[in-house]
């Protein structure tokens, strides 16, 4: 593991820690590299410690990462005064709201698998002893979760914190409403004036988009899964002393992880993944972890299926009803107890393993032992829970045979179970045209596909529909289906994740136009109302369309991504 010319190295005191570092810094054929070292200005002392990378996504493009640097610096104070040596390396990161209702929206997902990639090559390469993971927005928690468990070094995650809600006419709002206002405007509801105070209201600040959107739920996970320390997910960016405070205790944490040695497959196990799926459908958090935590999951050789995520949901209270499911926020969440709280409530019904290892140095069950719920309007009690059962559901039928996935917790009663005409669209653009020029009717069925992995490619987020059809007031009566997916923020029966998608020839790619379309989100079904001959004879007759992108990044990763119902992961050629 260290190669060779590996040596005890004092760490601080009596001990002593055979460091994976040596490789780079010791023995007489590393002079160069030494020699390299001190062109940085480290000292021999600095040498003889544990290298541990601060690995940091602070741009300027991103609302949620602006912030980080800030992030990074108290993490390093905790780091030094561990015994440590911070060494600050880039992460990339692409703000899933900017990206949103364009071609940029191919990225996100897709770039996923490049901050992975980018953290095992940058780590392997320099031969790090440890690691501080600064992400705060969607893709980039779960693409440094990822790499976390590729290099499996010990780490510590320490996120930016929530956004602050915004205040519009005496009520909080967030990123959602600023969506939802450009339906209000097209159906004629407000004017030009409040869609601009709006938009001006929405975000008042740094930190992921206030919202248990997909962000959010990611970092509330870290918590869960045992690589973030509890309040990782809730406290709010702008707590700055709350956050410094946790910053320090991440950077003092790693460095007591390297010299125990404790690794990230040795806290990410499945029970740690069961454990996030249970808290997940507890909070009602973003159908992208549908995709995201059986990604993680398969860095370590585990295998998630869907169909374990709809056995836990079927078992566990819903506690929390957070926008875009409820009114309330992140900042709520955090006053009400935070993660610890609701995983404490879960425990009694012994949902949990509260046996599972976490940075802390302890068990989840040690964590959460003395946590309560502080408001009990925001958290409920497993005797009170706003439902009983989880907040998404994974629906399989003739459309989606492997399966596809809903956001139950954010479906209006009346649209759990609806029948309607399906309206057709090969991509998102076609439908937000169609959906913008008043085509759209209440009862109809929108089906936008080739928006997959494969197809899109990129399986493009779809909050831009969505939120129109929301301001439009339609989301008590329309329903949109794809085989793209659904921003954290998106509400109403919107279902996506169809695999197989339609580039791949599953039945989505089969459905015309004025086909009925029957869902059953509490059955757990959706089907096209066609008889299988029917399909059949459709699929004798299909012709699979050219790429969409046919050169770079994105053609690569469509000829290597899997589907859905796999976390949309990047096989290696010849892997099962």
């Amino acid at each position: 593991m260290f190669g060779s010319g590996a040596k005890n190295i004092t760490l601080s005191g009596k001990e002593e820690l055979k460091m994976r570092s040596s490789q780079v810094k010791v023995g007489s054929t590393r002079a160069a590299h030494r020699s390299l070292f001190y062109a940085l200005g480290f000292s021999e002392e600095e040498l003889k410690k544990p290298m541990i990378a601060v690995v940091n996504a602070q741009s300027e493009i991103i609302a949620g990462h602006a912030h980080l640097d800030d992030q990074a610096k108290m993490v390093k104070y905790g780091i030094l005064a561990a015994g440590g040596v911070p060494v600050e390396v880039p992460a990339i990161g692409i703000c899933d709201g900017i990206a949103m209702g364009h071609e940029g929206m191919k990225y996100p997902l897709a770039s996923r698998e490049l901050v992975a990639d980018s953290v095992e090559a940058l780590i392997n390469g320099h031969a790090f002893d440890g690691m501080v993971m600064i992400p705060n927005c969607d893709k980039i928690v779960p693409g440094m979760l990822m790499g976390a468990l590729r290099v499996n070094i010990p780490t510590v995650f320490c996120s930016g914190g929530p956004m602050l809600p915004g205040r519009s006419n005496g009520k909080d709002i967030s990123i959602s409403q600023a969506f939802e206002a450009a339906g209000r405007f097209e159906a004629g509801k407000i004017n030009r004036q409040e869609l601009t105070c709006i938009e001006k209201s929405a975000c008042p600040g740094c930190g992921s988009c206030a919202g248990l959107f997909t962000a959010n739920t990611m970092n509330c996970l870290t918590e869960v899964l045992g690589m973030g320390l509890p309040g990782n997910g809730t406290i709010p960016a702008a707590y700055q002393g709350d956050r410094a405070r946790l910053a320090k205790q991440a950077g003092e944490t790693v460095v007591r992880l390297v010299k125990e040695q404790l690794l990230p497959r040795d806290i990410m196990t499945l029970s740690a993944f069961k454990n996030a799926i249970t808290v997940d459908m507890a909070i009602g958090g973003s159908t992208n972890t549908a995709l995201h935590l059986p990604a993680i999951a398969h860095e370590a050789g585990i295998r998630l299926p869907l169909s374990l995520f709809d056995a836990i949901s079927h078992k566990t209270p819903y506690l929390t009803k957070l926008s875009p499911g409820g009114s309330h926020h992140m900042t709520d969440l955090n006053e009400a107890g935070g993660i610890s709280a609701v995983m404490h409530e879960l425990a009694k019904l012994n949902l949990l393993n509260k046996r599972c290892k976490t940075v802390s140095g302890k068990t989840i069950g040690a964590v959460i032992k003395n946590a309560e719920i502080l408001r009990p309007d925001v958290i409920h009690s497993i005797d009170n829970p706003y439902h009983k059962t989880g907040g998404i559901a994974v629906l399989t039928g003739n459309i989606a045979p492997h399966c596809s996935v809903v956001k139950e917790s954010a479906v209006a009663e009346e649209m759990l179970a609806h029948t309607g005409p399906a309206r057709v669209f090969d991509s998102e653009d076609e439908a937000i045209a169609a959906i913008c020029s008043k085509k759209i009717q209440k009862g109809d069925v929108v089906v936008i596909r080739y928006e997959g992995p494969k197809g899109g490619p990129g399986m493009r987020e779809m909050l831009n529909p969505t939120s129109v059809l929301a301001g439009m007031g339609l989301d008590k009566d329309v329903a949109l289906l794809t085989d793209g997916r659904f921003s954290g923020a998106t509400r109403g029966a919107c279902i996506g994740h169809i695999s197989p998608e339609a580039q791949e020839g599953g039945n989505i790619a089969l459905i015309e136009e004025g086909d009925l379309i029957e869902i059953d989100i509490p059955r757990r079904k959706l089907n096209v109302k066609v008889s299988g001959k029917e399909l059949a004879r459709r699929k004798s007759v299909w012709k699979c369309p050219a790429p969409k992108v046919k050169s770079g990044y994105l053609a690569r990763y469509a000829s290597l991504v899997s589907s859905a119902a796999e976390g949309a992961v990047l096989r290696v050629p010849g892997e099962e």
